[in-house]
């Protein structure tokens, strides 16, 4: 049994191939007593999204563009270190970088059509203001005598 919970969903049928996933592993600060010492338990993982076939290219281009100031040579970069096991900063590295390329790729929203304010919505926001100003106005003890 390999362990890695398949294929990772982008969007709709789209998913990443474990092809085109580079894993590295480190020793991951952080708890795990002595153990911490001799397991590469840190994860990262690298995506050349300059490169990818996995993706329509509208989307690709889309993903190029949010995310121009993460990418470095057009490979985008996620470690994952908060687990204690590899396997689980792998499940966790893997399912950051789908998340990652979901919303990079999601399309743009729709644009605001403008509205007008109806005119007796104005109308009852002035005949409120000048109310208030009248019983302001009455507070005040200049008219007694």
């Amino acid at each position: 049994m390999d362990g890695m919970s398949g294929p990772y969903v982008v969007r709709g049928s789209v998913s990443l191939p474990e092809a085109e996933l580079m894993w590295r592993f480190s020793r991951s600060s952080g708890p795990g007593g002595q153990h911490v010492n001799t397991s590469d338990s840190q994860v990262e993982l690298r995506f050349d999204l300059a490169g990818t076939q996995a993706l329509p290219e509208v989307w690709k281009q889309r993903a190029l563009e949010r995310l121009a100031g993460r990418l470095v040579d057009g490979v985008v970069v996620v470690r994952a270190s908060e687990h204690r096991s590899q396997w689980r900063n792998r499940e966790a590295a893997a399912v950051r970088l789908a998340a990652l390329l979901a919303e990079a790729t999601a399309p743009p929203p729709r644009p605001r059509r403008p509205t007008r304010i109806p005119r007796g919505i104005n109308e009852r926001r002035l005949r409120q203001k000048k109310q208030r100003s009248d019983t302001k106005r009455g507070r005040s003890g200049r008219d007694w005598t």
